[in-house]
């Protein structure tokens, strides 16, 4: 079992790398009226941090609003 999940990590570790190898151009970006330059790689990391961080806010606050189970 802990092969398997050394295993899984070092792909994810390899795919993540080729993700970033192959987006190192510079984009721009306008958010309201602020223009940001940045590598792709690291406009597709904000965007992951962000939907991630918004997903686990909503879990927990659906997790919340969610009525007890009884034994």
């Amino acid at each position: 079992m802990i092969k398997l999940k050394l295993s899984a990590a070092l792909a994810l570790i390899i795919f993540v790398l080729i993700v970033v190898f192959q987006n190192t151009e510079l984009v721009a970006t306008r958010f309201l009226f602020i223009t940001f330059t940045m590598p792709r790689a690291a406009l597709l990391a904000v965007t992951f941090l962000v939907g991630a961080a918004a997903g686990i806010l909503l879990s927990f606050g659906l997790a919340r609003h969610m009525p007890k189970k009884q034994k």
